[in-house]
């Protein structure tokens, strides 16, 4: 068996996850809100942090958004991009173009969608030519093969790839996928998973997202063609520390 242990590879993006509630860096556990652990109070505190240590994009999740169905935490977004130089993309509640806009004029560097994309194709294709496919990832939250919707509260009908067959015509180049029951378990991410959807979709910025346990679990991801990985709690937790880190930058 292989130790986690540091490992120094290029091509592979890593992208730490700040998730707020209350305007607070928090984690949740397979997106039970009841599970909820802060671990900083001052999110703006943690992104300066990863930005000193030679990161250079960060993934903000809205919770209370993604819950409520609309962006909360304006200011935490706002704070972030004017207070360093981080690419970040932001997600959770965004159901509207003007609200998408909004992100963009504060600072975000993309976006990512999942519930709206699920429930209103017609106008996620529309934001795709609005905004280009650039700025717009397209949020796959995973449930036994079967897209979850709203903060992961809901499970849709629509299998995982009926949904990318769908977008990946349209044109969308970034997928962040999430496997919800692996999210916030350090016990190794769905490889198996992510392996079927690159050999599908061999031209798809695939970014993993969950159950990333050590440095070999990012080893991994790259391996099999990943475009990024999101490390959450295992960094929050010391399973992960900002040293390792810094071997990707």
């Amino acid at each position: 068996m292989i130790s986690c242990s540091l490992f120094y590879f290029y091509n592979m993006l890593i992208v730490p996850a700040i998730d707020i509630i209350d305007g607070k860096c928090v984690r949740l556990t397979k997106g039970d809100y009841e599970t909820k652990k802060i671990y900083n109070e001052n999110p703006l505190e943690v992104a300066k942090e990863f930005e000193a240590n030679g990161i250079t994009h960060l993934h903000l999740v809205d919770l209370d958004g993604a819950k409520n169905g609309a962006v909360v935490n304006w200011n935490v977004l706002e704070t972030i991009t004017k207070n360093t130089m981080l690419k970040v993309d932001f997600s959770g509640g965004i159901k509207t173009k003007q609200t998408a806009q909004k992100c963009f004029d504060l600072g975000a560097n993309q976006i990512a969608v999942g519930s709206l994309a699920v429930k209103n194709q017609k106008e996620f294709v529309d934001w795709i030519w609005a905004f280009g496919e650039e700025k717009l990832i397209l949020g796959a939250d995973v449930m036994n093969e079967k897209i979850a919707i709203n903060g992961w509260q809901e499970t849709s009908t629509k299998s995982i790839y009926d949904f990318l067959d769908y977008y990946f015509e349209e044109g969308i180049d970034y997928v962040l996928c999430t496997d919800v029951s692996k999210d916030g378990m350090l016990q190794g991410p769905a490889i198996q998973l992510y392996q079927d959807i690159l050999e599908e979709y061999e031209e798809l910025n695939l970014i993993a997202s969950g159950g990333v346990s050590c440095v070999d679990d990012l080893i991994q991801l790259k391996e099999i063609g990943c475009y990024a990985a999101i490390v959450g709690k295992a960094f929050y937790e010391g399973k992960i520390s900002m040293n390792d880190l810094k071997q990707f930058v």
